[in-house]
């Protein structure tokens, strides 16, 4: 199966959400917190089976991949684009409160490096293929 035909399948998404919910629950069981983990695997089997089972919604049925058309795509871009400025501010802002407070701003230096090394790579390679 080609990848983008498997991640445009209606299945993708919900078995990625399976695969999450196993990776949180080994993880947390190994951390000694394993209730934690089965209520992790619960919340994410419920997610998937949402998705799965979502009906006819247009952005459910986007999400899963049935319904994806190029609006979609575009909505998908800017809302990742979004979720992503958020994010990166809430790091930077978290960096500043752990500097304020004496701290070193470990991880959320690490994170914001990442991030903006990221942005630098994505935004050259972006531009040097087009």
């Amino acid at each position: 199966m080609e990848a983008t035909t498997m991640l445009r399948s209606k299945w993708f998404l919900p078995g990625f959400s399976a695969a999450l919910g196993l990776a949180f629950l080994a993880a947390l069981w190994a951390g000694g917190k394993p209730r934690d983990g089965l209520f992790s695997l619960g919340v994410m089997t419920v997610v998937g089976l949402l998705i799965l089972l979502g009906g006819r919604s247009e952005t459910i049925r986007g999400l899963r991949g049935d319904g994806r058309d190029e609006r979609f795509a575009r909505l998908d871009l800017v809302a990742t684009a979004i979720a992503g400025n958020v994010l990166i501010g809430i790091v930077i802002g978290a960096c500043v409160w752990e500097w304020a407070h004496g701290r070193d701003g470990t991880p959320f230096v690490q994170l914001g490096a990442v991030a903006g090394v990221a942005y630098i790579l994505a935004l050259g390679f972006l531009r040097w293929r087009s």
